[in-house]
């Protein structure tokens, strides 16, 4: 599994959390319990910080970083969807960043608050609580309801249930054990 250090600084990685063997964590990097960092994640964090918070996921081809002396913060319950850019923005508890969506330096998305996939928030762009963004540049486009807000807990609580599952049933297999012998078993066309 990559872990690295990057001169004094060292990642920190809680027990219960679960680290994807192809993950990459380098440096002043905190991932606190329950959180789940999915494959491809790359957390950087040479310059800045990067600090993970409880019950939080990070999910595939993430990619967080700072600048110098600054943070990437998700407060308890964060949820980052698959392929979305972080930098240097701070993501309060229980918020929903979409697939694809870019944070720029500066940017605070506040509790509750629900970023759109493929969204692209400016350099300090402030996401109110409970308020709901999207587009590119992002924009608020509504307030997030108690139907998106239990939709967004309840995805949030299957990612939960991945670190003791991923710690002890994940297992690598050899080509040997994947290999198709004799006739495709799913032909095209045969869902």
């Amino acid at each position: 599994m990559p872990f690295y250090a990057m001169e004094e600084r060292v990642p920190r990685v809680h027990p219960e959390a679960y680290v994807h063997p192809l993950a990459v964590v380098l440096g002043d990097v905190i991932i606190l319990e329950g959180c789940y960092i999915g494959p491809g994640a790359v957390l950087r964090g040479d310059w800045g910080r990067i600090r993970i918070g409880p019950g939080s996921n990070v999910q595939e081809n993430c990619v967080f970083h700072a600048r110098p002396g600054e943070e990437v913060r998700l407060e308890r319950d964060a949820h980052v969807g698959h392929g979305a850019i972080l930098h240097g923005a701070e993501v309060g508890e229980n918020a929903l960043i979409g697939m694809g969506a870019i944070l720029f330096d500066g940017v605070k998305v506040g509790a509750g608050a629900i970023v759109g996939a493929g969204s692209l928030l400016p350099e300090g762009f402030v996401v109110p609580p409970r308020t709901v963004v999207a587009g590119v540049p992002a924009r608020i486009v509504g307030e997030a309801s108690q139907d998106l807000l239990g939709k967004k807990r309840r995805g949030t609580a299957l990612y939960q249930t991945l670190p003791p599952r991923y710690r002890n049933e994940l297992r690598e297999l050899s080509l040997e054990e994947v290999l198709i012998r004799g006739k495709d078993p799913l032909p095209l066309g045969k869902a």
